[in-house]
């Protein structure tokens, strides 16, 4: 009798209006930390005017939340599953915004840097949650599939409300403004999801093994700290000593999970080749694009002059291909393949990158619109399939650790992508010829070359910004290319690894 009611139950439950009402919390936590990332980018010349960091400090100031998250997100996502998603979400939530305030509010870039890795920390409790918990509420595959487009549309768009945001914010307050509008999100997040939230959990969870955790931390942070090291300054022997320290750290780790009988991430996984190509497919992708990203709302404002609001509307192409294409990413998948899908999309953001190879100062916004909605659209298609791939290759009980594997590919993507694409970029700028009395701090960043023409002859001042300007322009149209290789060969890869995947139907 009692086999006969429990489908009838779970059809019951899978019915439940209340989900979608589940679902519109779940996205507000994408949008606080998809927002984040955006605004820092158009708020970077202001922080560089006003706290002037070194090119170095800069860059770090860039990407040591993808470090941190990075670091944290497997550990995190097995904390989920074994304390409760609903519970780490709303905490991590609080501390999110709670920390936001301390980075508003930062006065050297040392304080800067050390409030972004702070709110690493808090960012890694809410990725993961966010998608274990919609694996363990909507149990119907094409619903799935569409709360996952969801999503992912909604990172998406907060990518373009992020910039137009924080850009109306720059041109009426300080920077720090930029980072205090994720409070109200957080208010409305935690006081609405703890009411409309089902709390889940694995059942079959065992302790929270914290020689694992440290594992984890040390390895990613070491090794990407190393990548980053190599990039900006060539081989050294710390550069060295931190990716032999990364990769030891993770060996260790990868070992210590196959012993131990509740892993904090389950390595087996990979053995999926759905799995896996998946998950390559999301961290190549993300780092051909992050460079890119990073640097061109400073190409924007520095380079073609464009205020703060205006630059943030002019990348809104990008988001709304992306919605676009997320909304209706698994129905093109079963229609057409996994792979064809996930292979097609990333060649489009490819191309588009090559696109962008021919930037010049005075390049016109057609081009680059075009270009970046067709990134958009690519990149909706290609995120939202890999993700379901991903979500639907294991059991409920570690939606938390896959979910947790997959955004710790999005975000060592990032880390790695503003660590090499970022240097070079400043490698290039950084050679610039000025003219007789051009200060040292001009070629640590563009935006210290603005500053520093502000105190120079007028004459001076023009030809200073001048060069200053065409080899920004320059490297970042290396970066470009570099990232459009990087995306087509992704394309070729994911061909082959996702042979065969297919959706749940």
């Amino acid at each position: 009798m009692t086999s006969t009611l429990q489908p009838a139950l779970a059809t019951e439950v899978q019915k439940r209006p209340g989900r979608w009402l589940a679902l519109c919390v779940l996205v507000l936590a994408v949008l606080l930390v998809a927002v984040d990332a955006t605004v820092l980018g158009l708020a970077t010349p202001y922080i560089s005017e006003d706290l002037q960091p070194s090119g170095t400090q800069l860059l770090w100031i860039g990407d040591v939340y993808s470090f941190v998250i990075a670091g944290l997100l497997v550990s995190m996502g097995s904390l989920g599953d074994r304390i409760g998603r609903k519970k780490l979400l709303l905490v991590g939530a609080t501390a999110f915004g709670l920390i936001s305030v301390l980075n508003a509010y930062a006065t050297t870039p040392e304080m800067m840097i050390l409030a972004r890795a702070l709110l690493g920390v808090a960012g890694a409790t809410l990725m993961p949650a966010t998608l274990a918990l919609i694996r363990n509420i909507f149990h119907d595959p094409r619903e799935r599939s569409l709360a996952i487009g969801i999503w992912g549309a909604t990172a998406s768009a907060g990518t373009a409300v992020g910039p137009v945001v924080g850009g109306f914010l720059l041109e009426h307050f300080w920077w720090g403004s930029v980072f205090l509008i994720n409070l109200p999100v957080m208010v409305v997040l935690v006081l609405v999801g703890s009411r409309l939230l089902p709390e889940s959990k694995s059942p079959t969870h065992g302790p929270w093994d914290l020689i694992s955790v440290t594992l984890s931390l040390v390895g990613v942070i070491a090794a990407v700290y190393a990548v980053k090291e190599v990039a900006a300054h060539g081989a050294s022997g710390e550069a060295l000593a931190a990716g032999l320290l990364g990769a030891g750290a993770l060996f260790w780790f990868v070992r210590r999970q196959l012993t131990l009988p509740t892993p904090l991430l389950d390595v087996r996984l990979f053995r999926n080749r759905g799995f896996s190509g998946a998950v390559l497919a999301d961290l190549f992708t993300v780092l051909g694009l992050s460079g890119l990203v990073f640097f061109l709302s400073q190409y924007l404002q520095l380079v073609q002059g464009r205020g703060p609001f205006e630059a943030g509307l002019a990348e809104i192409p990008a988001a709304v291909g992306a919605v676009a294409a997320g909304l209706v990413a698994g129905r093109f998948a079963r229609r057409f393949s996994v792979r064809t899908v996930v292979s097609a999309g990333l060649a489009a953001v490819g191309l588009a990158l090559g696109t962008l190879t021919l930037l010049d100062r005075s390049t016109g916004y057609p081009l680059l619109g075009a270009a970046l909605l067709v990134v958009g659209i690519g990149a909706g298609f290609s995120f939202t399939v890999t993700a379901d791939v991903i979500l639907s290759a294991v059991p409920k009980d570690q939606a938390g650790a896959a979910s947790a594997v997959s955004e710790t590919a999005y975000e060592l993507g990032a880390a790695l992508g503003i660590a090499l694409l970022g240097s070079i970029v400043t490698g290039v700028y950084a050679g610039f010829a000025g003219p007789a009395g051009t200060p040292a701090e001009a070629h640590d960043s563009l935006g210290g070359a603005v500053e520093a023409a502000g105190s120079l002859p007028a004459h001076t001042s023009e030809a200073l910004l001048s060069a200053a300007r065409e080899s920004f322009v320059d490297g970042l149209a290396l970066a470009s290319g570099a990232g459009a290789a990087v995306l087509l060969a992704t394309a070729v890869a994911a061909w082959f690894l996702l042979r065969g995947q297919k959706l749940e139907v």
